[in-house]
């Protein structure tokens, strides 16, 4: 088994991923600086399982988001948090493409948002819009993050007119969504499907 080594700010990463960030030459021959660029991980290799677990041990919701991604169901993800050199690398050792932007709040306070996705076009959309732009929750920007997040239309629009209004889902199901889900919706439950697949995989990687 590979040993994780932890970094001063007390992430972890697996050791031969330290080489690797050290020594771009190397990832580029060992052919491990695009894992899912344009195709599906595998979850049972043991090199993937490495940095799905390192992910997990930042954070179980960051690993959950890096495979919907990494799996195009989400067209880009966002983690509301800054990540380390080390998270950003496990990311990038999974194929895909990192950035990090600054916002506000209302306070004026600054902060850090992670994204990251499958395609540079998506991160370049975002960072046009939101770069050094207070966080705000009208519904054009609600419209916009659905598109990039991949929630379904019907969910977003429902969601700007009546937040969490009931809908026919299981908590159980509702739970694993990033997007709230409207009543009858028809993407949803395809949705799920994958969702669900992904969820359970990361659960017993």
């Amino acid at each position: 088994m590979t040993s994780l080594c932890f970094s001063s700010n007390g992430s972890s990463i697996p050791t031969q991923t330290k080489a690797d960030v050290m020594n771009p030459a190397r990832r580029r021959r060992d052919g491990m600086n695009s894992k899912c660029g344009g195709v599906n991980l595998d979850l049972e290799s043991s090199e993937v399982k490495i940095y799905v677990r390192a992910l997990q041990g930042i954070d179980f919701e960051l690993a959950y988001l890096a495979l919907l991604t990494c799996e195009g169901l989400k067209p880009l993800s966002r983690w509301e948090k800054p990540l380390t050199d080390d998270g950003l690398e496990l990311l990038r050792q999974t194929g895909l493409h990192t950035k990090q932007v600054r916002r506000t709040v209302k306070t004026g306070k600054e902060v850090i948002e992670t994204i990251f996705s499958r395609l540079p076009a998506y991160l370049e959309l975002y960072e046009q819009r939101f770069e050094n732009r207070p966080i705000d929750k009208s519904a054009q920007t609600q419209r916009f993050e659905g598109f990039l997040f991949g929630y379904p239309p019907c969910c977003v629009k429902e969601y700007i007119r009546k937040p969490y209004a009931p809908n026919n889902l299981e908590a159980e199901e509702q739970k694993i969504l990033f997007h709230w889900a409207c009543r009858d919706c028809k993407i949803t439950p395809v949705l799920l499907d994958a969702y669900k697949s992904i969820y359970n995989s990361l659960n017993n990687c």
